[in-house]
């Protein structure tokens, strides 16, 4: 059985951390540090509001965005985070996948639990028991602005909370208040400042940044393995990768693109072979340069993401210990719209110089057939997942137009500068899928061309791709049915546990 996992303020969240704990389905609890800073916060705001009653106080005695100068009687501050959670429901399109909505529980009780939010403790408990049982709400992808904070995603999240909205649960779709009545649990009454800390938060655009940066890390890994294949079936130079040359432009990313393929490539007796090209294509030979370069901006969206997940993101924030509450804008997706356009570029460049690479194997040249087959003509061979590719990079350019660089005025003028992070974040997951796919592609076309290669072997670590890659994807002899290969294909990209 799992150990559980302790939430704490003073342990810092990081993306492994996240990522083993997601596989590990460990239950998740509240630290005693946690839960004391946040019943602090809790006692600290409702002792202020009965000391100094006629403080107007955003959110709590007034109403939200362009209504914050309407004044709320205290006798309403319940109905008020009530009236804010149902009308903010407003979610359309596609719905959150279930893995996302799990991690976007995770992070928002996080994020409340720094004790700087004035939530009752049972606010955040019931958003860990909705995670530890897996019982996730039914979250609409469109919706948010990524300004003030993730409004629709995260009042479908927390609608539950309060026994409204739907939940997935076992496999069925049921009324929030019917699954909860399985655990016999009672629907929150929401006190001051609640329904709003529960809506104004970045755990929409966080988890899809989570999830998005998990993968593309692994395509990484996955891009330099298949593109050191390809330059094996494409009896292409290792000279390029050459520790002396890197070391004069020394970007890390670019370094260690080159390592690896020195790596890979040790050993292989192809390259003992006598070469008759002068120089690769760029696609091969500048794989440091374009992978390495991927790698780092990757590190960048690492950090943000980050400093993220151990942040306060609602509004506005309380200070016990300093006697402050002070509204700011903490829920402000800038930081992740430009993160999460930068993690969707760099991933299709990946996707872009891979379809280049497949391109110049169905080429012809330097002793392979035509469209990797032994009968062209006769047949097409892999003719037309080339086309595939090419309209999936295509697309990838299409969703890499940031949308960081968008703003739609809203609330009659009072958010006036909006980040767009949530459009940035499910784009950015789109083209990340493709580029699993397009990584598969190549791989099908490598696979194919090294038999064209044989009797003679590429190193250890590539031979080990090659047999676990054909154990779902057989070699094409004649022409057939090739998209199970293709879909094969893109599933073994995101399963294999590439690595030197």
């Amino acid at each position: 059985m799992s150990q559980d996992f302790l939430l704490t303020p003073s342990a810092r969240l990081t993306l492994p951390t996240l990522n083993q704990l997601l596989r590990s389905k460990a239950r998740v609890v509240l630290s005693p540090e946690a839960r004391q800073q946040v019943e602090a916060c809790y006692h600290y705001l409702h002792t202020r509001l009965e000391r100094t009653p006629e403080a107007v106080i955003y959110g709590i005695n007034t109403g939200f965005g362009a209504l914050c100068d309407k004044a709320i009687p205290a006798g309403q501050r319940q109905q008020l985070q009530q009236n804010l959670m149902m009308s903010h429901a407003c979610g359309t399109g596609e719905e959150v996948p279930a893995e996302l909505v799990r991690l976007m529980l995770l992070l928002k009780a996080q994020s409340l639990s720094y004790g700087h939010s004035g939530v009752q403790l049972a606010t955040v408990q019931r958003l860990l028991d909705f995670y530890n049982r897996g019982m996730l709400p039914v979250v609409y992808q469109q919706g948010s602005l990524g300004a003030s904070g993730d409004l629709a995603p995260l009042a479908h999240l927390c609608l539950p909370l309060l026994g409204l909205g739907e939940v997935h649960y076992e496999g069925y779709r049921l009324a929030a208040a019917d699954a909860m009545s399985l655990f016999s649990w009672q629907p929150l009454t929401l006190e001051a400042k609640e329904g709003l800390a529960l809506l104004n938060g970045t755990q929409f655009m966080l988890a899809y940044a989570v999830h998005g940066l998990l993968r593309a890390q692994h395509l990484l890994q996955a891009a330099t393995m298949i593109g050191a294949l390809s330059l094996e079936a494409f009896d292409g130079r290792s000279e390029p990768f050459d520790e002396r040359l890197h070391r004069i432009r020394p970007h890390a990313g670019q370094l260690r693109v080159a390592q690896h393929l020195r790596e890979l490539l040790a050993g292989s007796e192809l390259q003992q072979q006598v070469k008759v090209a002068v120089q690769d294509p760029y696609s091969f030979r500048c794989m440091p340069q374009v992978h390495g370069a991927s790698h780092d901006a990757l590190a960048y969206v690492q950090q943000v993401v980050e400093t993220e997940c151990n942040a306060v993101t609602d509004n506005p924030n309380i200070f016990p210990d300093s006697d402050a509450i002070l509204s700011g804008g903490n829920f402000h997706g800038q930081p992740l719209a430009l993160a999460l356009d930068m993690l969707a570029i760099a991933t299709a460049e990946l996707g872009s110089i891979s379809q280049q690479r497949t391109t110049q194997l169905i080429s012809g040249q330097r002793g392979l057939p035509p469209f990797l087959v032994a009968e062209p003509g006769l047949n097409s061979g892999l003719m037309i997942p080339q086309y595939t590719a090419a309209g999936i990079v295509s697309q990838n350019k299409q969703l890499c137009t940031p949308a960081s660089v968008d703003s739609v005025v809203s609330s009659n003028g009072q958010e006036d500068h909006v980040s767009m992070g949530a459009n940035a974040a499910t784009k950015a997951l789109r083209v990340v899928q493709n580029v699993e796919q397009l990584l598969g592609i190549e791989l099908f076309n490598a696979a194919q061309a090294l038999a064209f290669r044989r009797p003679a072997r590429t190193s250890g670590p590539l031979e080990k791709l090659l047999a676990a890659f054909r154990e779902k994807v057989a070699f094409v002899s004649q022409d057939r049915v090739l998209y199970p290969d293709l879909h094969a294909a893109a599933a073994f990209v995101r399963e294999y546990e590439f690595a030197s």
